[in-house]
């Protein structure tokens, strides 16, 4: 009787223990986010691949530009900057054109004090841009930079592209937003886990490149490529080298921040805050 006790009780546990399931990641995902990501935060990422870089050629950045936000198009560069009267910076928040071959300002407008500029979009020739913490967003003329209108978003605003059909919008968290140009409704999100399944935080500028999401993520000297469906973690690119040497050879500088894309001719800008140098590189495996 003791023995047919024992292994009932023995079977009553193991069919309890059989039913745990181990804690899902909890992310907020809009109703309009499509299935493929939502199981994409459920799951860890593969270990996913290392890149480096080689330098092709070097150009003169302005130092005293804190890049925000970097486009390239139609043979020039684009920036955002940031800095603002509230938080009592020395430098405010721009939006510029550059002749990136030579670092020189070709058209400037300065936003109004209170604001903090943040990442920049090209899309049907207006310019885009964002703004840190004042849930604020401005859209420009691309040719005279005139204000065309302004438009608000829930949040924090800190990278900024497109895929030629939604902005696609980063807010400091691990959530990328896809956001009608015209109405600004979300229309969908994705979010980034890393390699062990916890969400990568701190997601800043962006590019759209060859079908994927390319984020520099603050304060780390790398940029990570992402999956624009899924959310999915493609790569890491490391550029520690580079930055380090930036930031050691002057006190102003700030961490990497800036990624530029020269579709026509393929070729891949980056820079930081306060950097006086803009490279152009090649990613390496």
């Amino acid at each position: 009787m003791r023995l047919y006790l024992l292994l009932f009780v023995v079977s009553i546990a193991a069919c309890s223990g059989a039913s745990n399931k181990p804690n899902a990641v909890n992310v907020n995902i809009s109703n309009r986010t499509n299935s493929s990501a939502e199981s994409n935060a459920a799951k860890p990422n593969a270990s996913v691949p290392v890149y480096t870089y080689e330098i092709v050629k070097t150009y003169p950045h302005d130092a005293k530009a804190f890049t925000q936000g970097l486009v390239f198009h139609n043979g020039f560069l684009y920036e955002g900057t940031g800095g603002s009267r509230a938080r009592g910076d020395n430098f405010f928040s721009s939006l510029r054109k550059v002749e990136f071959e030579t670092g020189k300002v070709l058209q400037k407008t300065d936003l109004p004090g209170e604001y903090f500029g943040e990442g920049i979009a090209i899309f049907n020739n207006k310019i885009y841009q964002l703004t840190w913490q004042q849930k604020t967003g401005f859209v420009y003329d691309l040719n005279d930079f005139k204000l065309l209108k302004q438009f608000s978003y829930a949040g924090e605003g800190w990278g900024l592209t497109n895929d030629d059909t939604n902005l696609i919008m980063s807010d400091g968290t691990h959530i990328i937003r896809f956001v009608n140009p015209e109405t600004f409704e979300t229309m969908r999100t994705i979010s980034v886990l890393d390699e062990k399944g916890k969400p990568l935080m701190e997601l800043n500028e962006l590019e759209y490149i060859k079908g994927e999401i390319w984020a520099n993520v603050w304060q780390e000297s790398e940029i990570v490529r992402i999956d624009p469906n899924t959310g999915k973690l493609l790569g890491r690119i490391d550029l520690t080298k580079l930055a380090d040497e930036q930031m050691d050879s002057s006190r102003e500088a700030d961490v990497l921040n800036g990624i530029a894309y020269d579709q026509a001719s393929d070729r891949l800008f980056i820079t930081g805050k306060k950097w006086n140098k803009l490279f152009e590189i090649k990613v390496k495996p």
